[in-house]
């Protein structure tokens, strides 16, 4: 007997892929019609010739410094064939919403985060890629040939998460201020904050140890990481610029301006304060039900959901568009 035909807005579950230490790569061949699908919604808006532009510039300041990655996001742009693959391995417009606190019985730690940004399809087309390393492993909440890590945990370790620290203050007017930030990278000869993040996966043998990293390696634009470890104590977010670090440990939350006495910027995202209020109270329950998710931390831009506790090495994740769920909850366990 045949079964019916599922209804047309059916969710579909966030792929699954054991990877090696080459991610990246494994995940472009594993689901390149995810990859074109993502690249066509997030370039349509540019021009072809300024889209080349703009790989140019990324790959002259990627070798320019020597980047690890290079050789890497050299042979995704040749199996993807199209513009866009440097630029996007080196950009990042997102705003963000994370928590670090104990669980509900103050046994382990968890971080809650809510990953925002711009272009659509980021939370229909996201992928859990199981990667192995040689410290036990890690899951990180990606792209298909996405070089960076944003989201991720490593069982038995650590949860981590990046956050965009805001914008330097530097004329005045949002666009110049834009421009002058982006040319400041140019001079600076450090990995992204994405990629450092991977290093911190890949090599950290704990919390402490990604702790440490996270606060004193330079990267080449300010950023927010949220970290959380195994005990209930081990709890982090780190507020950095290229350079400088403030640490606040214990319970924390981070979303897109400093919390940091004297560091100031333009915030990044809708209503950053706000959203960091309502995450404070936020439950951090490990249990594929998002109802807790409403404005301002839900709102059009909102891609992907994530409670994580690595004691336990259990996830919940699912993707989200246009303010509604886009995928299947996700549940991982080590």
């Amino acid at each position: 007997m045949l079964s019916a035909a599922p209804p047309a807005n059916t969710l579909e579950p966030i792929p699954v892929l054991d990877t090696g230490p080459g991610f990246a790569m494994e995940t472009l061949v594993a689901h390149e019609a995810r990859a074109h699908a993502l690249l066509d919604l997030a370039t349509g808006p540019l021009p072809s010739a300024a889209l080349r532009q703009l790989d140019k510039v990324s790959r002259r300041w990627l070798a320019k410094w020597e980047n690890a990655h290079l050789a890497e996001i050299d042979a995704i742009a040749a199996r993807l064939r199209r513009p866009g693959a440097y630029f996007l391995s080196v950009n990042y417009e997102w705003a963000c919403t994370c928590r670090v606190a104990p669980d509900p019985s103050r046994k382990s730690a968890r971080l809650v985060r809510v990953l925002d940004w711009r272009t659509p399809g980021l939370g229909r087309h996201v992928i859990a890629a199981r990667v192995e390393s040689g410290n036990g492993g890690f899951v990180t909440l990606t792209w298909p040939g996405y070089t960076g890590v944003l989201t991720g945990m490593a069982p038995g370790r650590f949860s981590a998460a990046l956050n965009q620290a805001p914008m330097r203050k530097a004329i005045g007017f949002y666009v110049l201020d834009w421009a002058v930030s982006r040319r400041r990278v140019w001079t600076m000869p450090h990995p992204t904050p994405a990629h450092l993040l991977r290093a911190v996966f890949e090599t950290a043998a704990d919390f402490t140890e990604a702790r440490e990293r996270l606060t004193r390696a330079p990267i080449s634009t300010p950023a927010i990481f949220s970290l959380a470890g195994l005990r209930a104590s081990e709890t982090v977010v780190i507020e950095r610029t290229e350079t400088e670090a403030r640490v606040h440990v214990g319970p924390n939350v981070a979303a897109n301006h400093w919390e940091a006495p004297g560091w100031r910027g333009r915030s990044r995202g809708e209503r950053s304060a706000e959203r960091a209020a309502m995450m404070h109270r936020i439950i951090p329950e490990i249990v594929p039900d998002f109802s807790w998710l409403a404005p301002p931390i839900l709102n059009p831009t909102t891609r992907v959901v994530m409670v994580a506790d690595a004691a336990e090495g259990r996830l919940v994740a699912q993707g989200f568009e246009a303010m509604r769920p886009a995928t299947e909850p996700l549940e991982l366990a080590a």
